[in-house]
Protein backbone atom coordinates (compact mmCIF):
# COMPACT_ATOMS: atom_id res chain seq x y z
CA UNK A 1 0.00 0.00 0.00
CA UNK A 2 2.77 2.27 0.74
CA UNK A 3 4.38 1.50 -2.52
CA UNK A 4 1.31 2.15 -4.15
CA UNK A 5 0.82 6.03 -2.90
CA UNK A 6 4.25 6.79 -3.55
CA UNK A 7 4.10 5.65 -7.56
CA UNK A 8 0.99 8.02 -7.30
CA UNK A 9 2.44 10.81 -6.03
CA UNK A 10 5.63 10.60 -8.14
CA UNK A 11 3.01 10.53 -11.04
CA UNK A 12 0.98 13.79 -9.97
CA UNK A 13 4.62 15.56 -9.74
CA UNK A 14 5.43 14.28 -13.03
CA UNK A 15 3.41 16.55 -15.28
CA UNK A 16 4.54 19.49 -13.27
CA UNK A 17 8.31 19.14 -13.61
CA UNK A 18 7.61 18.43 -17.71
CA UNK A 19 5.49 21.62 -17.60
CA UNK A 20 8.35 23.65 -15.54
CA UNK A 21 11.10 21.90 -17.89
CA UNK A 22 9.51 22.64 -21.08
CA UNK A 23 8.43 25.93 -19.94
CA UNK A 24 11.52 26.60 -19.40
CA UNK A 25 12.87 25.45 -22.26
CA UNK A 26 10.68 27.44 -24.05
CA UNK A 27 11.69 30.39 -22.36
CA UNK A 28 14.79 30.44 -23.44
CA UNK A 29 14.13 30.07 -26.76
CA UNK A 30 11.50 32.97 -26.49
CA UNK A 31 14.59 34.84 -25.52
CA UNK A 32 16.76 33.55 -28.22
CA UNK A 33 14.43 34.40 -30.86
CA UNK A 34 13.38 37.77 -29.36
CA UNK A 35 17.54 38.52 -28.98
CA UNK A 36 17.70 37.14 -33.09
CA UNK A 37 14.55 39.77 -33.55
CA UNK A 38 16.48 42.25 -32.38
CA UNK A 39 19.16 41.59 -34.16
CA UNK A 40 17.33 41.26 -37.86
CA UNK A 41 15.66 44.35 -36.45
CA UNK A 42 19.15 46.69 -36.15
CA UNK A 43 20.38 45.11 -39.16
CA UNK A 44 17.52 46.75 -41.22
CA UNK A 45 17.66 49.66 -39.74
CA UNK A 46 21.54 49.85 -41.21
CA UNK A 47 20.62 48.43 -44.37
CA UNK A 48 17.84 51.30 -44.60
CA UNK A 49 21.10 53.80 -43.97
CA UNK A 50 23.15 51.97 -46.48
CA UNK A 51 20.51 52.20 -49.30
CA UNK A 52 20.15 55.78 -48.11
CA UNK A 53 24.27 56.28 -48.76
CA UNK A 54 23.55 54.19 -52.68
CA UNK A 55 20.34 55.69 -53.46
CA UNK A 56 19.15 59.43 -52.36
CA UNK A 57 22.64 60.68 -51.79
CA UNK A 58 23.56 60.05 -55.33
CA UNK A 59 19.92 61.17 -56.30
CA UNK A 60 20.20 64.30 -54.17
CA UNK A 61 23.83 64.94 -55.47
CA UNK A 62 22.46 65.20 -59.26
CA UNK A 63 19.97 67.75 -59.00
CA UNK A 64 20.38 71.48 -59.36
CA UNK A 65 20.12 73.16 -56.41
CA UNK A 66 16.80 74.64 -56.98
CA UNK A 67 15.34 71.34 -57.72
CA UNK A 68 17.07 69.84 -54.44
CA UNK A 69 15.82 72.46 -52.07
CA UNK A 70 11.96 71.74 -53.63
CA UNK A 71 12.18 67.93 -53.18
CA UNK A 72 13.88 68.51 -50.03
CA UNK A 73 11.18 70.57 -48.51
CA UNK A 74 8.28 68.03 -50.16
CA UNK A 75 10.24 64.81 -48.71
CA UNK A 76 12.27 66.17 -46.43
CA UNK A 77 9.91 65.75 -43.22
CA UNK A 78 8.59 62.28 -44.02
CA UNK A 79 12.50 61.21 -44.46
CA UNK A 80 12.98 62.99 -41.42
CA UNK A 81 10.09 61.22 -39.02
CA UNK A 82 11.17 57.65 -41.05
CA UNK A 83 14.77 57.72 -40.14
CA UNK A 84 14.27 59.16 -36.46
CA UNK A 85 11.64 56.47 -35.83
CA UNK A 86 14.49 53.72 -36.83
CA UNK A 87 17.12 55.54 -35.60
CA UNK A 88 15.66 55.67 -32.03
CA UNK A 89 14.52 51.82 -32.22
CA UNK A 90 17.91 51.21 -33.06
CA UNK A 91 19.76 52.74 -30.38
CA UNK A 92 17.24 51.46 -27.93
CA UNK A 93 18.05 47.54 -28.86
CA UNK A 94 21.68 47.62 -27.38
CA UNK A 95 20.69 49.94 -24.58
CA UNK A 96 18.20 47.55 -23.69
CA UNK A 97 19.68 44.24 -23.91
CA UNK A 98 22.28 45.89 -21.90
CA UNK A 99 19.79 46.53 -18.90
CA UNK A 100 18.68 43.27 -19.54
CA UNK A 101 22.29 41.38 -19.70
CA UNK A 102 23.36 43.46 -16.41
CA UNK A 103 20.53 42.17 -14.35
CA UNK A 104 20.72 39.08 -15.05
CA UNK A 105 24.84 39.24 -14.54
CA UNK A 106 25.48 37.89 -18.32
CA UNK A 107 28.58 37.55 -19.87
CA UNK A 108 27.34 39.40 -23.11
CA UNK A 109 27.18 42.54 -20.94
CA UNK A 110 30.49 44.27 -21.85
CA UNK A 111 29.49 43.60 -26.34
CA UNK A 112 26.29 44.89 -25.68
CA UNK A 113 27.84 48.17 -24.02
CA UNK A 114 30.83 48.57 -26.63
CA UNK A 115 26.80 48.07 -28.93
CA UNK A 116 25.37 50.73 -26.74
CA UNK A 117 28.48 53.23 -26.62
CA UNK A 118 28.66 52.94 -30.93
CA UNK A 119 24.60 53.70 -30.71
CA UNK A 120 25.16 56.51 -28.86
CA UNK A 121 27.89 57.92 -31.31
CA UNK A 122 25.98 57.67 -34.08
CA UNK A 123 23.02 59.37 -32.93
CA UNK A 124 25.78 62.31 -31.72
CA UNK A 125 26.29 62.22 -35.14
CA UNK A 126 22.93 63.59 -35.47
CA UNK A 127 23.00 66.63 -33.16
CA UNK A 128 27.06 67.16 -34.17
CA UNK A 129 26.26 67.64 -37.76
CA UNK A 130 23.42 66.65 -39.45
CA UNK A 131 20.83 68.33 -37.61
CA UNK A 132 22.23 71.78 -38.40
CA UNK A 133 22.58 70.82 -42.13
CA UNK A 134 19.67 69.51 -42.87
CA UNK A 135 17.68 72.60 -40.82
CA UNK A 136 20.14 74.81 -43.51
CA UNK A 137 18.67 72.45 -46.53
CA UNK A 138 15.22 73.96 -45.59
CA UNK A 139 16.16 77.41 -46.00
CA UNK A 140 17.63 76.62 -48.98
CA UNK A 141 21.15 78.24 -47.28
CA UNK A 142 23.49 77.26 -49.92
CA UNK A 143 24.50 78.27 -53.53
CA UNK A 144 24.54 75.75 -56.35
CA UNK A 145 28.57 74.88 -55.91
CA UNK A 146 28.25 75.31 -51.40
CA UNK A 147 25.47 72.82 -51.62
CA UNK A 148 27.36 70.36 -54.47
CA UNK A 149 29.97 70.51 -51.53
CA UNK A 150 27.44 70.43 -48.23
CA UNK A 151 26.39 67.35 -50.03
CA UNK A 152 29.80 65.63 -50.18
CA UNK A 153 30.70 66.47 -46.54
CA UNK A 154 27.19 65.18 -45.93
CA UNK A 155 27.73 62.17 -47.56
CA UNK A 156 31.24 61.32 -45.71
CA UNK A 157 29.15 62.41 -42.09
CA UNK A 158 26.93 59.50 -43.64
CA UNK A 159 29.45 57.25 -44.25
CA UNK A 160 30.99 57.56 -40.98
CA UNK A 161 27.63 57.14 -39.11
CA UNK A 162 26.94 53.63 -41.32
CA UNK A 163 30.55 52.56 -39.90
CA UNK A 164 29.23 53.64 -36.09
CA UNK A 165 26.26 51.63 -36.77
CA UNK A 166 27.96 48.57 -38.49
CA UNK A 167 30.08 48.54 -35.38
CA UNK A 168 27.34 48.75 -32.93
CA UNK A 169 26.14 45.72 -35.08
CA UNK A 170 29.19 43.45 -34.62
CA UNK A 171 29.01 44.12 -31.09
CA UNK A 172 25.33 43.50 -30.76
CA UNK A 173 25.66 39.79 -32.49
CA UNK A 174 28.37 38.97 -30.29
CA UNK A 175 26.43 39.94 -27.02
CA UNK A 176 23.59 37.81 -28.47
CA UNK A 177 26.26 35.04 -29.75
CA UNK A 178 27.74 35.35 -26.20
CA UNK A 179 24.58 35.26 -24.15
CA UNK A 180 24.03 33.04 -21.36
Amino acid sequence: MFGGSACRSQNTFRPFISFTILSLINFVNMKNRLSYFLVVLFSMFLGSQITEAFLLVPYWQSLSAPEFYSYYLRFGPSIGIYYTILTIMALLIPLGLSVFYFLSKSSALRYSLLSALFAILFVACFYVYFKGTNELFYQSAFSESELKSELLIWSNWHWTRIGLEALSLLFLIYAVAKED
